[in-house]
């Protein structure tokens, strides 16, 4: 049986891997129909553009839970979750590594930060110890019930305890049992080879806009080793600076006509929805069309 997580390590082994933000279930739609290998739920995209909230960990897990399993329905590519810092001690990752196994989910992340957990590439990070670090790797991989569920970890530790630290723990945590390195907001391309050259293993690279991370062509980073680079807000904040901009033309202008050939038509919609099948179910459960008795 192909599970969600023997997908995505298969895809990961076969080459590396673009994974891009899926906010929303139709993002990942459309990732999939554009030919990407997996997708990835980041947790300031849930926190920002579901709750309206920033990402210091508010989020709940059965919130992300429930996220992530209608965004695991709508697509068969795996999908990599961000779980923060595992919802609390190691007996909290016991418990989440089951429902977002139940949700559809390929695998997780969890970081070495402390609460309230800061953006990656923000100032006043704060890690727990390497140990408190290990135990939650350790419950996240004796907890989960598909062997080839991806447990990744991310340390933050670059920022505040500096690279080779942040190696020294990567490796603590692969003894652990994780499954793949997440190094999070290093600073030039000479720190990301750096790294790829002290921690021999599954990598991947954070390509998120606007942080500490210069941003770096795919080709370049597969290079120095990545199996896999992460756009986790790209398609999230690109609708988002197109619905403010299409929003600020509609109050000034009293239309958004001008704005109809940067939108997604109806037809383009339907198609991604597969609307066409939902409604030739109808015509067979009920034997009529839906739409004439509208």
């Amino acid at each position: 049986m192909s599970t969600p997580g023997k997908r995505l390590r298969e895809a990961w082994a076969e080459r590396p891997i673009m994974i891009p933000g899926a906010f929303n279930a139709l993002a990942a739609k459309i990732a999939e129909r554009l030919g990407f290998a997996a997708v990835y739920l980041s947790g300031g995209a849930l926190s920002a553009g579901w709750a309206g909230l920033p990402d210091i960990g508010l989020v709940t897990l059965t919130e992300f839970v429930d996220e992530a399993g209608v965004i695991a329905r709508a697509t068969r590519l795996p999908l990599l979750c961000d779980a923060d810092t595992g919802f609390g001690a190691p007996v909290n990752v016991a418990r989440a590594v089951p429902l977002f196994e139940a949700a559809g989910v390929a695998g997780i992340h969890l970081e070495d930060q402390m609460l309230p957990k800061r953006c990656g590439h923000l100032a006043g990070k704060t890690l727990v110890d390497p140990a408190t670090m290990v135990s939650k790797i350790r419950a996240a991989v004796a907890s989960r019930h598909d062997p080839d569920f991806v447990v990744v970890a991310r340390t933050d530790a670059r920022a505040v305890e500096g690279l080779e630290a942040a190696a020294d723990r990567a490796q603590r945590y692969l003894d652990a049992g994780a499954d793949m390195i997440f190094p999070e907001a290093l600073e030039s391309l000479d720190e990301f080879a750096r790294f790829a050259q002290l921690v021999p293993a599954p990598l991947i690279a954070n390509m998120t806009e606007f942080g500490k991370s210069p941003l770096l062509d795919f080709d370049v980073l597969a290079g120095l080793g990545y199996r896999a680079v992460l756009y986790p807000l790209t398609p999230f904040r690109a609708a988002m600076r197109a619905a403010a901009d299409t929003l600020a033309v509609l109050r000034d202008q009293g239309s958004q006509r001008g704005r109809l050939d940067r939108m997604l038509t109806r037809a383009e919609l339907y198609d991604l929805i597969d609307y066409d099948a939902w409604n030739e179910r109808d015509r067979r459960w009920l034997g009529a069309d839906p739409a004439e008795s509208d």
